[in-house]
């Protein structure tokens, strides 16, 4: 299975990568403010490919339930320097999370590979044919509803039934835009518009998800459905984390998306050097 994201290129099976999150926002819940300043921000997502992330993914807009929109304007001022930051500096992708064409086209131009669109519910194609357009990678992501509104009462008569037929279903609309099937990694959104409950399902399911012959996303990383299940804070989370990118690895899942690189890279290769040497 063949994954193209511009100049670069990964064929699956290979070892699980690790997405490094760097968050350029004043109020993402987990690091909101931390690498505000570009060069922080820079020198972060250098010591997370050092630890061994393989895509660095950048945001400038918190997507976090109820979190205010970002114009933009300001969305472009916080990630273009740290992208420009990096172009020329990393051998790895990357990825702009954002959720304007406007901002993806622009990050694919200084030098992102990758767009991570928390929005591909969307109905207008303007994204896709950005995406198309610069032959980039293209992470498209479940949601119910809008960053403002997924918790407010996300409900499903099958969680895991509508999530693969989205997918399905974007596969055929990214296709008709000029987006090719080996530029989509497909990510079930876990904490976007779903119950601790709903995680748990899909979480439980990802094995179904590998029939669409995809790489798929997972990102796990200090969400609050852990605090909800077991009462930790940010701080006490990373077992939780590491619990779940272990078992989504062991059911076939090729990107976990991360905070915490050195542990999460460190756990994955334990679990693939386990599943080596299993013994059917």
């Amino acid at each position: 299975m063949l994954l193209r994201a511009r100049k670069f290129e990964f064929d699956f099976p290979r070892p699980a990568m690790v997405m490094g999150i760097v968050n350029v926002t004043p109020d993402s819940f987990s690091d909101g403010g931390r690498f505000l300043d570009a060069k922080a921000a820079v020198d972060h997502a250098l010591r997370l490919v050092d630890e061994g992330a393989e895509i660095i993914d950048v945001g400038g807009e918190s997507t976090r339930p109820r979190a205010m929109p970002v114009d933009e304007a300001e969305e472009l001022r916080r990630v273009m320097p740290v992208i420009e930051g990096l172009a020329g500096r990393i051998k790895v992708p990357i990825s702009i999370d954002t959720m304007k064409p406007g901002v993806a086209r622009a990050a694919l131009d200084a030098g992102a590979s990758i767009v991570n669109d928390v929005v591909a519910n969307r109905e207008d194609n303007a994204m896709w044919r950005v995406v198309a357009q610069a032959g980039a990678g293209y992470i498209c992501m479940h949601m119910q509803g809008t960053p403002q509104t997924m918790q407010m009462n996300p409900s499903y008569a099958d969680v895991v039934e509508d999530v693969e037929t989205f997918f399905s279903e974007r596969i055929r609309r990214l296709n008709d835009c000029g987006v090719a099937s080996e530029q989509i990694i497909f990510d079930p959104g876990i904490g976007f518009g779903k119950t601790p409950g709903h995680n748990l399902q899909l979480l439980g399911a990802l094995r179904r998800f590998k029939e669409l012959e995809r790489p798929l996303l997972v990102g796990v990383s200090r969400k609050s459905f852990i605090g909800k299940l077991f009462g930790t804070d940010l701080a006490g989370r990373l077992p939780a984390a590491l619990a779940c990118a272990t078992l989504a690895v062991e059911a076939g899942v090729q990107i976990i998306r991360a905070h915490e690189v050195a542990e999460t890279v460190q756990a994955l290769r334990m679990t693939e050097a386990i599943l080596a040497n299993r013994k059917v």
